[in-house]
Order: C-alpha cells, then sequence, then structure tokens
C-alpha cells in the first residue's frame, strides 16, 4: 500500500504546524499590538504592516514568529528572525525593532516566552550541565536555527490556551521541556552563563541593573567595578563582551531611548526631556541622540510618526 508522502516530508509537516501555529497565535492576538496571554510567561505581538517599533530594553526571552519577519538592532548590529529562527536575550538590552515582513492578509505574529534565571539555574543543576566557560562577544544576544523539537514543545504550550484547566498542570511541564531543548542547543551556553552565581555574566547582569535603576544617575565605573567584585579592566572587558557596550555607552542608549520614547508619547520640549534622562546639556543630548538615530530628535520624531505613528513590543 503506498503511503501518503505527506507523512513523510518533514518540510512540510512542519509547514503545516507552523499555519496551525499561526492560527492559533492569530486567534489569541486579534489586533495589532501586544497580547498578554493565560500562561503568565507567555505572549503573543501582531502587527498587520511593515513598522518601526522604536525604542526599549529587551529581556531575557525566546521569541520567533510564526509569521512574517522582525530585526532587533542592539549597538549597531542587526539580528533578524522568521518563522524558522529564534532570538534568544539572556540579558537586558537597549534595542531598536523593526517588522521587517507583514501584511493584512499574513501579518507579523510573534511568540514570545520569558525566561527565568532560577529556572535556568535549577535545570542546569538537574541536567548536571557543566558550568559555562568564558563568555564570547555578544553572549547576551543571538539569533539561531528554531530547531523542530523546541518549535514542538512551543506549539504544544500555545495550543494549552484551548484548554485553560490544562495549563496550571501541564504548562510547567511543556516550559520545562522547551528550556531544557533551549539548553542543550547552540543556545545552552549563553543562558547557562546568566544563571551561574558567581560568574562574570553573573555579575555583569547585577551591574546592569544598577545601571537601569540608577540610569539618569552619574555613573562611576570604578565604584559599579568594586560593587560586583571585579577588577576595572575586569568589569570593563566582560560588560562588552556580554553587552557589545561600554557601561557608559549602555548608560547613554538607555537614556537616549528613554527620551525617545518620551517625545513620541508626549509634546514636551527637548531640553527638559534632555534633564528628565540625566542630561546637563541640551546641546550635548542633541548631538548624542542624532549621533544614535541619524537625525535632531525633533525632526526623527516627525519622521517616525509619519512613517507609522508610534508603537512597542516585540
Amino acid at each position: 500500500m503506498k503511503q501518503n508522502s505527506s507523512w513523510l516530508d518533514p518540510a512540510e509537516a512542519r509547514e503545516t504546524a507552523r499555519r496551525e501555529l499561526a492560527a492559533l497565535v492569530s486567534r489569541f492576538a486579534p489586533t495589532d499590538g501586544a497580547h498578554q496571554t493565560a500562561i503568565p510567561s507567555l505572549a503573543f505581538y501582531r502587527y498587520s504592516a511593515p513598522v518601526d517599533l522604536g525604542c526599549g530594553v529587551a529581556s531575557s526571552a525566546f521569541v520567533f514568529a510564526a509569521q512574517g519577519a522582525k530585526r532587533v538592532v542592539v549597538a549597531g548590529q542587526a539580528y533578524d528572525y522568521d518563522h524558522l529562527h529564534c532570538l534568544v536575550t539572556s540579558v537586558d538590552l537597549p534595542m531598536t525593532s523593526r517588522v521587517t515582513r507583514a501584511s493584512s492578509d499574513a501579518p507579523y505574529l510573534c511568540v514570545k516566552l520569558a525566561l527565568d534565571p532560577q529556572c535556568i539555574a535549577e535545570l542546569a543543576t538537574q541536567l548536571r550541565l557543566p558550568e559555562p566557560g568564558a563568555v564570547s562577544a555578544g553572549e547576551g544576544i543571538a539569533v539561531g536555527s528554531l530547531s523542530a523539537p523546541v518549535f514542538d514543545a512551543a506549539l504544544r504550550l500555545v495550543r494549552l490556551l484551548d484548554t485553560p484547566d490544562d495549563i496550571p498542570v501541564l504548562a510547567p511541564l511543556i516550559e520545562k521541556e522547551l528550556l531544557y531543548r533551549l539548553m542543550t542547543s547552540e543556545q545552552g551556553k549563553r543562558l547557562r552563563h546568566i544563571a551561574v552565581n558567581g560568574s562574570q555574566t553573573y555579575r555583569i547582569v547585577r551591574a546592569i541593573e544598577w545601571i537601569q535603576n540608577h540610569y539618569t544617575e552619574l555613573l562611576r565605573v570604578e565604584m559599579l567595578a568594586q560593587e560586583v567584585n571585579m577588577s576595572v579592566s575586569s568589569f570593563h572587558h566582560h560588560f562588552k563582551n556580554v553587552t557589545t557596550l561600554s557601561p557608559l555607552q549602555y548608560q547613554k542608549q538607555l537614556r537616549l531611548h528613554e527620551a525617545r520614547r518620551l517625545l513620541l508619547g508626549q509634546n514636551g520640549d527637548v531640553g527638559s526631556v534632555a534633564i528628565k534622562v540625566g542630561y546637563d546639556s541640551p546641546s550635548q543630548f542633541s548631538r548624542e541622540y542624532s549621533r544614535l538615530f541619524g537625525a535632531p530628535p525633533l525632526r526623527d520624531v516627525v519622521q517616525l510618526r509619519r512613517r507609522n505613528g508610534v508603537g512597542y513590543g516585540e
């Protein structure tokens, strides 16, 4: 008896599964924008046209598109993902982003799973995974192939939204499986770094948290290095390896991204926004803003509004 070839074709099976996932995401994210789901760590994003999503901070997460594509830019480096590639971020990074492929008939549909460092640490201990070695440049963010086992676990997690009574029992199990698949993949070393207490990346994460909470204040690198128990030279080296930015550049980008968000959301004058995000000199603020975003503050905001309005999200 001749078998149906579609059952034997992995590419066709994957495409069938992708269409199912896209339909599920579309149903639970019926309008453009961000949509939190009944699973606390799981969120969906939908956009019906290519759109600049402005500035934000990429948190620790696993992200991919069930449909369409997106580009994230961190420190001038672009990271593109779609239904075949996933984005994994292990530390908080200032970024800009743009949905690059979307239409009303085939909107961009994104799946985002927040990653919990405590769960990563527990699973690494349970699996007896070796402690990660030295970090490589850009350790905090990467795009990789979306493997079939990872995609399958993500699809089964999303399916639970149709059976909400199953979520409390089954969602933690599938999330653990998905995390296991990620940690035993090419992304595993990157994720283990954020959970190893005392590792260089763990210390950098602590430093990042301090900068985020005090980004408007004067940053004394020597003090911060001492706070995380590192020499100044080692702190600079590992901070740039993880974030691709120096500590001062990281703080500057946080300030400028927040300034852009404020300018897009209000009609305040440039000078007051500059002071609010920590600048003493409005002229210095305008120069650094132009250097990062390619145009002076008011012109940049007008151009962004003309292109697509204001939006944020994954």
